[in-house]
């Protein structure tokens, strides 16, 4: 009887239709400092998660939201004057390298070709017909040889008819007439090998004349087919091609437009071979070395996680770069942070990210810590 009067003191055991005494301050004050004490404990181990994250990784981390995405587009402009013939491609279309993109009208290149080349089989004609005057002059050297050699004999014969007439008319044995008719014809037969002497000379001498001309026939002929080239070259430009593969923008050419060489048509943009710039604070790079991974958030693609590496850095501060750098050596000085343009090459799935083109607004951290290599696929 006593133990289950000691129950009912302390209230452990309550009579049937008894209420039950509501809890005393202490205990509130009890459950209050367990509850605080989870707390507690749950702060400072988050805090240490967290700190150690920083210590470990966090501190290395350099971020900036001053990120675009960019790529080496080309503009594509004709070499050659002329009307727009013919336009083969469309907005946003996708093209390979050396596709046709433009063609301006032809038939002004296609007419100077066939006068260029009409001027080749002209210098040709000449380079022919000076060979053949040549051999020609071979011809008539040789016989101009002869007509010496016969001469020359004629002239021997001719001074020693003379010789035989001299000694008959000197004993008396021959008229004085004789005498003088074979003297006049030594006389003849001297002046012809002079003539024919002067002949063959003067055909020698028209050889390296020739030779000349056929050397400037050669000349004009080497000319002829450069011009040719120049022709041929300005024909084939009349169709501008696609020097890399990306995706057509910003057309402006026109059917019927006339186009002069350096108007800009339409532009090119290498799709595939993106990467990003990132303009860091001068406080930031102190150990950014290229190699180091990168983290990218993209503003139109917030839940693709993607990755790059540090590529390069600007040999220069962007302000060195503005069109109007900044003088500091004049005036008022106010000290301003500049930023240093980073390259990263991206990684990015072009099968989740259709529209990851350039000018994107980019979110970039990369990692600094010593020895942090990245682990991602093949740049962009």
């Amino acid at each position: 009887m006593s133990s289950i009067t000691a129950l009912k003191k302390v209230g452990d055991v309550p009579e049937a239709g008894q209420q039950v005494a509501p809890t005393t301050p202490a205990k509130k004050r009890s459950r209050a400092r367990i509850l605080l004490g989870i707390i507690a404990f749950l702060v400072i181990t988050c805090g240490g998660i967290y700190a150690r994250q920083w210590y470990a990784v966090g501190r290395y981390i350099e971020s900036t939201n001053n990120a675009y995405l960019r790529a080496d587009q080309v503009a594509m402009a004709p070499r050659v004057a002329g009307q727009v013939s013919e336009i083969y491609v469309k907005d946003n279309e996708d093209v390979a390298v050396g596709q046709p993109l433009v063609k301006i009208d032809p038939r002004r290149y296609e007419m100077t070709v066939r006068q260029s080349l009409a001027t080749v089989e002209a210098r040709q004609a000449d380079i022919a017909k000076g060979a053949a005057d040549l051999r020609e002059q071979d011809a008539v050297i040789a016989q101009a040889q002869a007509d010496v050699e016969t001469a020359r004999v004629n002239s021997s014969l001719a001074e020693k008819e003379f010789e035989r007439s001299s000694s008959l008319a000197a004993r008396g044995f021959g008229t004085q007439q004789k005498n003088d008719q074979t003297e006049s014809t030594l006389a003849q037969a001297r002046s012809t090998v002079t003539l024919k002497q002067a002949i063959l000379d003067a055909a020698r001498q028209k050889v390296a004349t020739l030779k000349a001309q056929l050397a400037q026939a050669d000349a004009q002929l080497a000319a002829a087919k450069e011009n040719l080239a120049q022709a041929e070259i300005d024909l084939s430009d009349t169709v501008v091609r696609s020097p890399i593969a990306g995706r057509v923008g910003d057309r402006t050419v026109q059917l019927g437009q006339f186009a002069q060489p350096g108007t800009r048509l339409l532009t090119v943009v290498p799709t595939g071979q993106i990467y990003l710039v990132a303009n860091f604070k001068e406080t930031q790079v102190e150990n950014m070395r290229p190699g180091q991974p990168a983290e990218i958030s993209v503003d139109a693609y917030p839940n693709l996680p993607l990755t790059g590496t540090v590529d390069s850095f600007a040999p220069g501060t962007g302000a060195r770069f503005a069109l109007l750098p900044p003088e500091n050596a004049t005036g008022n000085f106010t000290k301003i942070v500049q930023r240093v343009p980073v390259r990263i090459r991206v990684d990015a799935p072009r099968a989740a990210a259709p529209a990851f083109v350039p000018g994107l607004s980019i979110e970039v951290s990369v990692n600094t810590k010593p020895g942090a290599v990245h682990s991602g696929g093949g740049a962009s």
